[in-house]
């Protein structure tokens, strides 16, 4: 009888393999305790057909985990999915392991195992393995049920019959050998697929390629070579980015050709509207799509050519599609003060601007350039257009916003305006218009066509201009001048000019010593009067004057929200309307100086996340003080729990409590200086265009006066979100008492109802929030969080939200949980103890 289990198991094996082949799917199977090592005789597992194998593969000092498609005939790889890929490599000794737990490596050092990023939780044990002929490795359980698979998880390909979908990504690899993460992604966004430099701000203006759709369900690659995008809407006459071909000979998936001529939601694209040709009986073809190390989305066909007993004789690789023809038109391909040119060949060529070198440092991987003279006198110089030169060059383009645009002047005006003005190092003059630019540029690319004559002015100190010369279509020529005297003749005049050189050398030296210590003086003088010097260097910050920010709000006419520090007013700034929101800080709120306001500013513009609204400048006038914000159209989640009558799908509640967490995350342990919000409610987190939680006035608590107490805090109506510590005077404050806020917020996220309310409810328990939740909880009833009409309730996703916002919510900070695991347990990452009553304590 013991033998019966391991009958039927092979029975569902020998049924799996038998309906694998019909389908033409086919798979290698893994069982458990298989294992691989870099130098042993299994390095790796190979699909049934031998074109994918996954396991070990060189790369650097060392070897990594991987899947690629194996060619016979050259001998060669292409990966197209790594594991844990930046990771240092691993070491000869390692050894990988398939386990019940998941694939854990052993790396040779006597350390215990660690678990790869492929694998399941805690509660999910794996029966077997399997590397299928489409390229996917996929973990199963007992029950057949796929755990995970690598199709899931895409670094920087997709395969034929592979998806992505919204939010997922696809990162270059650093180099062809080298595949950790490199300098470019491509994001699926609500507004369609985008590409943009890996380090950017994912800004619009730094995008280089978009698919251009209004919306999608996911971007396929199916096995026949096609691409599609699943319900999409084009941008007018199918303008989508990509050759398209018509899609109503496709079903909804594009996987095989139908014959249906009735309405499509999909658009499918291919390798332009010529016919693909046809591979002969004994060719079979895999396509892949990659994001290279350049930055450019290229299609690739693999045939494998096949003799007798299916055996592949030879291969071969063609690309049939690439995104963008030209490699310079990928914005941050060049880094940072180099612009992009093609040579005669095609081939895009870096070059750095005049007066400048490649940086040596190791973080710019030789893709940066620096400036050969760093230092200079600009800000205590009295007429700093003496110390710099300009140098021309033509048909350039910067891809940055400019800082300031001068209209109607001609181009030495143009010169002289960036000259005076310490903080321009470029300017673009187009047409009579002046476009002004900090420091490093970005973006630069030589453009072909001169229909409009632009042409860069680059700043450069008077000391450095005498060795260079503008660049060329060839390399930089630096012109020497060779004196030849006559020994004989000029002896004399050459020792009385050596001597008399070395007296006026000595009276040179000693007079700039004594004007070297005058200037530091007054250079020091100077810094102690400036209150301005240096900020919009160190936080890139624009300073807008009060006229300028009435007139862009139209007077402060439009208020689109009101908090504790102040009204909020909508506005456009810059030739291409840019919205931007306005706080307009009440006058009771601060009392420092326009220095120290300054200074606090600094910290809160060092943050940079995409979960936290952007800083992008401040106005200070006397008592008035002003910040702009970037404009976050879709509102405040206050308006999207309390006001607007939208049923929010569980996993979209669980991906704002996850915007919420990251962002505090960011704000307590990951910026240059921790930040306490002090303020977290619904009212502070707001919403962009794709649905993404964004975190506002954060850091103002560093900004209030000394005499504004705490029991203050909350005049706006938003104790019910405060720590019990903020009630008492004496009790420091820490990042415990946003996650009391936190857990505030996350229960109305579940139940969609104020913390405390007093209408609507139908007994007196209900009125505070915590409580009630803690009661429906421990009575085993989640239901009456609920209300009716919510008929597709993730159960698993409910109490798993509602055991973390009651751990958040406890009086003793000690026992509240901090930001790193309430995100590990929001995913599913960690063990969710039960909590306790989180009633108030009398101490």
């Amino acid at each position: 009888m013991a033998s019966t289990p391991i009958l039927l198991l092979l029975f569902f094996f020998m049924l799996y393999t038998a309906e694998a082949k019909t389908e033409k799917n086919y798979s290698s199977i893994i069982g458990l305790g298989s294992s691989l090592s870099p130098k042993g005789e299994n390095t790796s597992w190979p699909s049934s057909s031998g074109h994918f194998a996954f396991g070990f593969y060189p790369q650097g000092s060392g070897f990594a985990v991987g899947i690629w498609l194996v060619s016979p005939s050259e001998n060669t790889t292409t990966v197209v999915w790594t594991a844990n890929r930046d990771a240092p490599p691993f070491s000869t000794n390692s050894i990988l392991n398939l386990t019940e737990r998941g694939l854990l490596l052993q790396n040779g050092k006597g350390d215990s195992p660690n678990k790869l990023d492929s694998g399941s939780s805690s509660t999910e044990l794996i029966s077997w393995a399997s590397m299928d002929d489409s390229g996917n490795f996929v973990l199963y359980d007992e029950d057949f049920y796929i755990i995970w698979q690598s199709f899931y998880h895409p670094t920087d390909t997709i395969l034929g019959g592979q998806n992505l979908t919204i939010d997922d990504e696809l990162v270059s690899s650093m180099s062809k050998s080298d595949h950790s993460s490199g300098r470019f992604y491509l994001s699926m966004q609500s507004g369609g697929i985008v590409a943009y430099p890996f380090y950017s701000f994912r800004a619009v203006e730094d995008a280089y390629w978009s698919t251009n759709t209004i919306s999608y369900s996911k971007l396929s690659l199916n096995v026949l070579g096609f691409f599609c995008l699943n319900g999409a809407v084009a941008r007018g006459a199918m303008q989508t980015g990509l050759p398209y071909s018509d899609c109503n000979l496709y079903d909804r998936d594009c996987s095989r050709v139908s014959r249906s001529s009735g309405p499509s939601n999909s658009l499918c694209f291919h390798d332009g509207n010529k016919p693909r040709k046809k591979s002969p009986n004994n060719t079979t073809s895999i396509y892949r799509a990659t994001l290279d190390v350049d930055g450019n989305l290229r299609l690739y066909e693999h045939q494998f050519h096949f003799v007798g007993n299916n055996t592949t004789a030879s291969s071969r690789v063609e690309m049939l599609w690439q995104a963008l023809n030209d490699t310079c038109q990928v914005k941050g391909f060049c880094g940072l003060n180099r612009y992009c040119s093609s040579n005669m060949s095609g081939d895009a060529v870096c070059k750095c601007y005049p007066g400048f070198v490649p940086s040596k440092t190791k973080s710019s991987a030789n893709m940066d350039c620096v400036q050969m003279h760093s230092k200079d006198d600009c800000e205590s110089s009295e007429d700093p257009a003496m110390l710099y030169n300009i140098t021309h060059l033509e048909n350039m383009s910067w891809g940055d916003i400019p800082y300031s645009v001068m209209l109607r002047m001609k181009m030495e005006t143009c010169e002289k305006a960036c000259k005076e003005d310490c903080v321009c190092g470029g300017a673009i003059y187009t047409n009579g218009t002046c476009n002004k630019y900090r420091l490093p540029l970005i973006y630069g690319r030589f453009q072909n066509d001169t229909s409009t004559m632009s042409v860069a002015l680059l700043k450069i100190p008077s000391s450095t201009t005498a060795i260079i010369s503008p660049p060329t279509s060839n390399e930089i020529n630096v012109h020497k001048s060779n004196v030849v005297f006559d020994n004989k003749r000029n002896l004399i005049m050459i020792l009385a000019f050596t001597l008399g050189s070395v007296s006026l050398i000595c009276l040179i030296f000693a007079v700039s010593i004594f004007f070297t210590y005058r200037r530091q003086v007054n250079r020091y003088a100077v810094l102690s009067e400036s209150e301005k010097l240096g900020f919009t260097e160190e936080c890139s910050l624009r300073s807008f004057s009060l006229d300028e920010l009435a007139k862009a709000t139209g007077g402060f006419s439009e208020e689109i929200g009101r908090g504790s520090f102040g009204a909020v007013y909508k506005g456009t700034i810059g030739d291409n309307n840019r919205s931007i929101a306005v706080k307009r800080l009440e006058e009771r709120i601060t009392d420092e100086g326009e220095r120290e306001f300054q200074a606090e500013i600094t910290a809160i513009a060092r943050t940079h996340h995409r979960n936290l609204v952007k800083l992008i400048g401040f106005c200070i006038e006397g008592s008035k003080k002003l910040l702009v914000y970037e404009f976050v159209s879709k509102g405040s989640l206050a308006n999207l729990l309390f006001e607007w009558e939208i049923r929010l799908p569980w996993k979209e509640r669980m991906k704002l409590a996850l915007d919420v967490a990251r962002g505090l995350l960011y704000l307590h342990e990951e910026c240059e200086v921790q930040i306490i919000h002090c303020n977290i409610n619904p009212r502070n987190i707001l919403m962009d265009e794709a649905w993404t939680a964004k975190i506002s006035d954060f850091g103002f608590s560093r900004l209030l006066k000394r005499g504004h107490s705490r029991t203050k805090k909350g005049d706006d109506g938003t104790s019910r979100y405060l720590a019990p510590e903020w009630q008492k005077d004496d009790a420091s404050v820490s990042v415990k008492a946003d996650i009391y806020s936190f857990g505030v917020v996350l229960l109305e996220i579940i139940c969609r109802r104020r913390s405390i309310e007093m209408n609507n409810i139908s007994s007196a328990d209900e009125i505070l929030l915590s409580s009630w939740v803690y009661q429906c909880f421990a009575a085993g009833q989640l239901n009456k969080l609920i209300t009716r009409d919510e008929k597709d309730v993730d159960w698993k996703i409910l109490e798993r939200m509602v055991k973390v916002g009651l751990w958040c919510v406890q009086d003793h900070q000690s026992l509240r949980p901090a930001i790193k695991n309430i995100i590990l347990m929001l995913e599913g990452l960690k063990d969710i103890p039960v909590p306790p009553s989180p009633a108030r304590l009398v101490e």
